[in-house]
């Protein structure tokens, strides 16, 4: 058997699991696949010396990366999840290139000898775009660009991308608006023409003796737009935000307990979460599927209801724009009773995916909150797997979303780490505070009920801050 490649070994990745009827008809799917590169376009040379501001087109791409710390195998790794990320983003990706050096180039992140190495690779695979496997400096990439003599973009544009191809609602496409427009600002790049001034005062029009000083450039104009539009942005999501606030403050107020879904992207959260609740999730083999949180309710195996969030995915040096932007959706994380962290049990290294989300979790100030770490798609798993996965963190779950395998488990385990209503309550609750009464069945265990004359006979288990509402009614036992 012929010795694996550095290409294959970057390109592998696992195979999408067949769906199944908890994932429902995943009628996105299909709008989903329609968003894809067009093949045939290419980025031609002029892309980058003629025109102003340039799109973000796709085709045939290759791979760069520095190799400073850690092992070859992290190294491969992480431009493994970048190859990952570019067919995401509707990309072919050609080959990958890692230069062994302490640190990236200041001037053009990869050495002189090994750019006209990258140049030459370019030229002879006919690939229109070079991927860099980090967020470049503005001076990078125009340096990097004039080398290579191709387009060249970094890891958060194409994360970015990615973001603006599967945002859906109203309040994702304007999260990943601005973190597009906070990464575009300091990066706006103008050729010829557009650099020159225009004249201001009447001169403008043709009228007066001389210019009455200078107007704006082009590119001056393009930057006080920009930042026009954040702030409009800024507000919107804003006043999104205290929407989902107000939902989420009702749902605290009812005492119901409340579960995140959260974890490394394409770790498998919204298949966990249609295989628990039949909710019927977009489920797609792709990174950062799911941008849009959804939240279901749910009830433990002994009766009891809690909600449960599926929330958007993390990657490893996921941009500062977007944790920014999608602060209000991480909330979802920080205001739960539990955390539910989904790891790939296939991934080659999924202690580095398990210290990415704990990063982010930090961010969101959930780092407090009671964690259960499951790993996800064992059906894939060796048995020497699964006895080192076990071995990894002690005391984590092992689940197939696929088959079903470990759901009971998990079920009894997130119904055992829930608050528990641990004050008995017995009285007769008169018939105008159903509203009490509802909030008893919602996060309590009722153990006897009765309608009499004077109201609700109840005898339930409730917890303390309940408890303290429905004294007021309580009567000897």
């Amino acid at each position: 058997m012929e010795p694996e490649s550095t290409l294959e070994r970057i390109l592998r990745r696992g195979n999408a699991a067949p769906r199944n009827e908890y994932d429902g008809d995943q009628l996105d799917l299909k709008e989903r696949e329609s968003l894809r590169r067009v093949a045939g376009l290419s980025t031609e040379l002029q892309d980058i010396s003629d025109v102003e501001y340039r799109q973000l087109r796709l085709e045939k791409v290759v791979l760069i990366g520095v190799w400073g710390n850690g092992t070859l195998t992290d190294a491969e790794n992480s431009l493994r999840e970048l190859a990952a990320l570019a067919e995401t983003a509707g990309a072919e990706v050609l080959d990958g290139l890692l230069q062994r050096r302490a640190m990236p180039d200041p001037a053009s992140y990869f050495g002189k000898g090994k750019a006209e190495e990258l140049r030459l690779r370019v030229a002879e695979l006919g690939a229109d775009t070079v991927i860099a496997n980090a967020e470049l400096a503005p001076s990078q990439r125009r340096n990097l660009e004039d080398l290579v003599k191709v387009k060249v973009v970094d890891r958060t544009a194409i994360i970015l991308d990615i973001f603006a191809q599967h945002a859906k609602s109203r309040e994702g496409k304007a999260q990943v608006e601005l973190a597009q427009m906070e990464y575009l600002l300091p990066r706006l790049r103008g050729w010829g023409d557009s650099m020159s001034r225009q004249a201001g005062g009447q001169a403008a029009g043709g009228v007066g003796i001389g210019s009455r000083g200078p107007g704006e450039t082009k590119i001056e104009l393009d930057r006080r737009r920009i930042n026009t539009r954040m702030a409009k942005l800024r507000k919107e999501i804003a006043a999104m935000k205290m929407a989902r606030d107000t939902k989420r403050s009702a749902r605290s107020k009812s005492l119901i307990p409340q579960v995140a879904i959260a974890g490394y992207t394409n770790a498998g959260k919204s298949s966990v979460l249609n295989r628990l609740t039949k909710a019927g999730v977009l489920v797609e083999n792709a990174l950062f599927a799911t941008l849009d949180p959804t939240v279901r309710g749910h009830h433990t195996p002994d009766g009891r209801d809690y909600t449960i969030a599926d929330t958007v995915g993390f990657v490893r040096s996921l941009p500062h724009q977007l944790v920014e932007a999608f602060r209000s959706t991480l909330e979802e994380i920080s205001h739960a009773d539990l955390i539910v962290h989904i790891v790939d049990a296939t991934d080659p290294d999924p202690m580095g995916q398990i210290r990415t989300v704990h990063e982010v979790i930090a961010e969101v100030d959930g780092s407090a909150i009671e964690e259960l770490i499951v790993f996800n798609k064992v059906d894939l798993c060796s048995d020497e797997d699964i006895v080192r996965l076990r071995g990894l963190v002690p005391g984590c779950l092992l689940v197939s979303a696929r088959t079903g395998a470990g759901f009971e488990d998990l079920e009894n385990t997130i119904a055992s780490r829930l608050p528990r209503p641990d004050v008995e309550f017995f009285g007769v609750i008169p018939y105008d505070r159903g509203d009490l009464v509802s909030r008893v069945h919602l996060s309590g265990k009722v153990m006897a009920l009765e309608y009499v004359e004077d109201g609700t006979k109840l005898r339930a288990l409730v917890r303390g801050d309940l408890a303290a509402e429905l004294a007021q009614y309580a009567k000897p036992l």
